[in-house]
């Protein structure tokens, strides 16, 4: 059985740590068996490709690599600064993450 990771897809997500410390972007997609996220425009590496349908001519390509979930924090949706998830039920007995900055619930 797989963790129970505290982000998800679709997330606003700050690096906390390594070479993109800082940086602030929407989660792409997540692996959940290596704990590894792409974030939109953190952690961009350079791909050389060979020449196919896609880049006729070939060349250098900029694009997003994977990035351990613990370089991660989401951001708080209230106060748009990097807070902890929690997990709790709501009035509707549902089990939902919430801000543990401002205590509000996260969508």
């Amino acid at each position: 059985m797989q963790k129970k990771l505290h982000i998800k897809k679709g997330d606003t997500v700050m690096v906390i740590s390594g070479e993109s410390k800082g940086q602030k972007g929407r989660v792409l997609e997540i692996d959940r068996k290596k704990e590894r996220a792409i974030v939109e425009g953190v952690n961009m590496v350079h791909k050389h490709t060979k020449p196919n349908a896609k880049a006729p001519q070939g060349g250098i390509i900029k694009k997003e690599a994977p990035i351990h979930i613990s370089n991660l924090m989401l951001i708080d949706p209230a106060s748009g600064k990097p807070t902890r998830i929690g997990r709790r039920l709501n009035d509707k007995n549902k089990l939902v993450r919430y801000s543990k900055k401002s205590g509000e619930e996260i969508k």
